[in-house]
């Protein structure tokens, strides 16, 4: 059994726990692995890989040998059953996602939940993660933010998020993948006007592309894109103090969508009709009377 210099594993039939280290891995530029990392992921005796396929060619590229199991969203809670009773016997383990921090919008809060309700010690093993490295060079002025981790799938349940943000004063900051960016970024437009934003792709990769400008501007870029890949980051500024909130009645609600850059007619009679759950007819003929005041 292996022995780190942080945690020492049980011998001579001690039923000492082992210690779980929470280990963060780089998110594109394998440089970005910090040196206490590659210890110990080398001194464990086990590693809780969210994919252990793509785990193993960081190990590989580190001639790293540590036995691999897989821990993965599906099975998280049965597998953390399993990892806590291997720690429990005396195994160091380490937890690692595909890239970037555990537990951040990755597995790994069941594991560490189960195994300090168990009074495992739970070490962080800090490093990359996507979130810091986008806010390191969005320059906000202000500390604060609000992370939404992964945006929901749903058209829907994604808009409702967005409305119950629309006021927040905070930057807002999410992952969204290559499939959904466009219709999130939408969203985001129809739900909270054109603000300010910065986007993350590929950080730290090869492709890096960090874009900064008016959401509306940003959006129309990748859409004239004929494919889009990578992961992303985004950053929207939050409600400034002195822009108009967003209204809840029919005809001031008009009124402010007219308002926004890049949001026609149409658009803003679909997303009112399911906002408050009103036929498209009435909103259009409501919307055709305030597009008439600005003509």
């Amino acid at each position: 059994m292996k022995q780190t210099s942080e945690g020492k594993p049980a011998s001579g039939g001690s039923t000492k726990p082992g210690v779980l280290f929470v280990v963060a891995t780089p998110i594109g530029n394998l440089e970005d692995i910090t040196l206490r990392a590659l210890r110990i992921l080398r001194e464990v005796d086990l590693i809780a890989a969210e994919d252990t396929r793509h785990t193993r060619k960081l190990l590989s590229h580190f001639d790293i040998h540590t036995p691999l199991i897989s821990y993965y969203k599906e099975k998280e809670a049965s597998r953390a059953q399993e990892i806590v009773a291997r720690l429990l016997s005396g195994h160091q383990v380490a937890l690692v996602s595909d890239a970037g921090t555990p537990g951040i919008s990755d597995p790994g809060g069941i594991l560490v939940h189960s195994a300090q309700a168990h009074g495992i010690t739970v070490v962080p093993v800090p490093g990359v993660s996507a979130l810091a490295t986008l806010l390191s060079v969005a320059g906000l002025t202000e500390p604060s933010h609000l992370f939404l981790g992964f945006l929901p799938a749903k058209g829907t349940e994604r808009r409702k998020l967005l409305q119950g943000l629309k006021n927040d004063i905070h930057p807002l900051v999410f992952y969204e993948s290559p499939r959904r960016i466009t219709a999130s970024l939408g969203d985001c437009l129809a739900e909270l006007g054109d603000r300010q934003a910065v986007i993350g792709r590929e950080l730290t990769k090869m492709h890096e592309e960090i874009s900064a400008g008016e959401l509306a501007q940003l959006l129309a870029g990748l859409k004239a894109r004929e494919v889009i890949k990578g992961e992303f980051v985004v950053l929207i500024e939050g409600l400034h103090a002195s822009a108009p909130a967003r209204p809840d009645n029919l005809e001031d609600l008009l009124r402010w969508y007219r308002g926004q850059d890049g949001i026609s007619l149409k658009d803003a009679v679909a997303n009112i009709a399911k906002d408050l759950d009103l036929s498209r007819s009435e909103v259009y003929q409501k919307a055709l009377a305030v597009w008439k005041e600005s003509a």
